[in-house]
């Protein structure tokens, strides 16, 4: 999983268009959008505060198809460090 911050304009007809990087691959993908106005999220801080105030704090919490949210983030985590330190 990569987050990726993008901007993206809604139009008058309520659509989004988004260009990805060109290191994203292609193919089958879940994009989870926050809608709010660009000046109204929080600075890119590194503290674990600037996280907890962050759309994606508790982005798994409450949904139906992962019974547990915290074991869920924590499995996600260890897959990306254990890759990374391949």
């Amino acid at each position: 999983m990569r987050l990726v911050r993008l901007t993206a304009r809604v139009t008058p007809d309520r659509t989004v268009t988004l260009k990805v990087p060109e290191d994203v691959p292609m193919g089958l993908t879940e994009i989870v959008v926050v809608f709010g106005p660009p000046e109204s999220r929080p600075g890119l801080g590194n503290t674990l505060g600037d996280l907890q105030a962050s759309e994606f704090f508790g982005m798994w919490r409450g949904r139906e198809d992962i019974p547990d949210s915290s074991t869920f983030a924590r499995a996600l985590r260890e897959r990306t460090w254990t890759r990374s330190g391949q």
